[in-house]
């Protein structure tokens, strides 16, 4: 009786037959495409009074069965924010119409309706992590006529009333380019802070973003979110390892100053899976200094630029910087930010140091021929 062989895969064999090497799968070889983190990637936990406040809020979360974007999405600076009365969370469900190659979002054409009782639980959450500044985050809703808008405001409103002294954010969505949507959710809402991210450079739309959304955009909703109400302070943020060059994201930057933007932050690429967009570099720290530096002298009010920095990064602080209060960077040692304000930064060694002030001379002179 005979035998039947085991067969290897075609597709992961070579072409040479017997004895050939083996080839990888596609999955194999992004995954050992996948760059490893270099040094300076790393922070360190909070101290004393910020110690216990993280404590209590961490006990608060878990307690009470509560979710945060700061956990679920493993933010390296969850000790910083948590510890300084910032969290951050996500509504309108847990899934995206859109399919930016960055994200580790899921995505659904139609998504399930929204929860007409998000509002109430959010403003439950809030007060029960005792929160001082909250940043709301949104999925796109592109499914929704208004994109959303609506519910955004009701759940905004809803922390307001329960907790009036919290100082309250929203990292909006484009809502698909609808400023009818845009004016009716910022008409007497009662925000500190209109955030909305371009993500990336104008070049890299294509590549990074889902083909609905674009840097102009983007820009258009800054624009008319400081029309509409110029008693906020309008921020956004843009990663950096996706294929941009230093001088792209000095003329971004600048893109969004003209905008109205006035608060930023700059922050590294991760790549959630193998299956997302591939990490094209990792800017040293002396890098991330310099345009923290270029984003202050073109008068950004407040600016957090590093490695591990993300959209929400220390934002109640932030807010504070922009209001005239003390620098985020120069606050304490355990930020992720790092800023020629604060040269002595552990993340800049004495090899940084000489290569700081090397990106600073060639960014600001890049900055001024802009």
């Amino acid at each position: 009786m005979s035998v039947r062989l085991p067969q290897a895969d075609a597709g992961e064999v070579s072409a040479g037959g017997c004895g050939g090497a083996a080839r990888m799968s596609a999955e194999e070889r992004r995954k050992s495409e996948r760059k490893r983190l270099p040094p300076w990637f790393r922070t360190t936990l909070p101290t004393g009074s910020a110690q216990a406040k993280f404590n209590d809020t961490k006990s608060n979360v878990h307690e009470h069965g509560l979710h945060t974007v700061c956990e679920e999405a493993r933010c390296p600076n969850i000790h910083d924010c948590w510890g300084r009365g910032t969290a951050t969370f996500m509504i309108a469900g847990e899934v995206c119409t859109r399919g930016c190659r960055f994200c580790a979002v899921g995505t659904q054409k139609t998504p399930p309706a929204l929860n007409p009782n998000e509002p109430a639980e959010l403003a439950e959450a809030a007060d029960r992590m005792g929160v001082s500044h909250a940043v709301i985050t949104v999925v796109n809703r592109d499914d929704l006529p208004d994109g959303g808008a609506e519910h955004y405001r009701k759940c905004i409103e809803a922390v307001h009333e329960r907790r009036p002294d919290v100082g309250l954010e929203l990292l909006c969505s484009d809502l698909d380019g609808n400023f009818d949507a845009l004016a009716h959710l910022l008409t007497d809402l009662p925000l500190k802070v209109f955030a909305h991210n371009v993500e990336c450079v104008p070049r890299l739309d294509s590549v990074v973003r889902d083909p609905r959304a674009s840097f102009e955009q983007s820009l258009e909703i800054l624009r008319q979110a400081k029309r509409l109400r110029p008693d906020l302070k309008i921020k956004s943020s843009i990663m950096v390892g996706v294929g941009e060059t230093d001088e792209e994201v000095v003329e971004a930057m600048r893109l969004l100053r003209e905008a109205g933007v006035e608060l930023i932050t700059l922050g590294q690429y991760l790549q959630p899976s193998w299956k997302h967009l591939a990490i094209d570099r990792f800017p040293e720290p002396a890098t991330f200094a310099a345009w923290d530096q270029a984003a202050r002298e073109m008068g950004f009010a407040a600016v957090a630029s590093g490695p591990l920095v993300r959209s929400s990064y220390r934002a109640g602080l932030l807010w504070e910087e922009a209001m005239g209060g003390e620098p985020v960077v120069t606050r304490d040692s355990t930020g992720s930010a790092i800023s020629h304000l604060n040269p002595s930064k552990d993340l800049l060694d004495d090899g940084s140091q000489q290569a700081l002030m090397t990106s600073e001379a060639r960014l600001s002179a890049e900055h001024q021929m802009i």
